[in-house]
């Protein structure tokens, strides 16, 4: 039977087992404009998939009712809706509550 003392040494000798890290980098707010800018609603996938693909969907039942008109509105929406999704998810990241 083990006693104490090589119960301990035994556990001691063990390997530790690793800590696994799990790192994000923050988005980049010029890219996810430009991508806005550039391809409007799924552009917007870089910085929210979730309002990517909203935005994708009205974009779509929007110009299929005006006929392409809706794209005035539905770009600038794009570009602000990126601007403060990034900026939400740095100042997350950076709390630590991503």
């Amino acid at each position: 039977m083990e006693t104490q003392e090589n119960l301990q040494s035994n556990e001691s000798q063990r390997p530790a087992q690793p800590q696994v890290v799990v790192a994000k980098s923050p988005k980049s707010l010029g890219i996810a404009l430009l991508l806005t800018f550039l391809f409007g609603p799924v552009g917007l996938l870089y910085s929210t998939v979730k309002g990517g693909v909203i935005m994708i969907v009205v974009a779509i039942v929007l110009g299929f009712l005006t006929l392409g008109l809706a794209c005035l509105v539905v770009w600038p929406v794009t570009i602000v809706w990126s601007y403060l999704a990034v900026k939400n998810y740095n100042k997350a990241l950076y709390a630590g509550q991503v």
